[in-house]
């Protein structure tokens, strides 16, 4: 799973990058992902995730537990 992140599903979007004179040509928008480690409280163990700044900040307010409960009914992780 290459530039998605498993927490909200983010990926890559296609645009233009739009010159002085209008010209277009084909760009990419990348999401903010980072690989990072949380600690798992239910099975005192770390889990490494590539998530967004948005999937981090969500991971904050909900919990990893409920994050990843979720995630996986969207079918974006198979960890749990």
């Amino acid at each position: 799973m290459a530039r998605v992140c498993q927490i909200t599903g983010k990926k890559r979007m296609i645009g233009n990058n739009v010159s002085h004179s209008k010209r277009r040509t084909k760009r990419e928008f990348a999401p903010n992902l980072k690989t990072k480690r949380f600690w798992y409280e239910e099975e005192q163990r770390f889990v490494t995730l590539k998530v967004s700044a948005a999937g981090i900040r969500n991971i904050n307010k909900n919990g990893l537990a409920a994050s990843l409960k979720a995630a996986k009914a969207k079918g974006l992780i198979d960890i749990i």
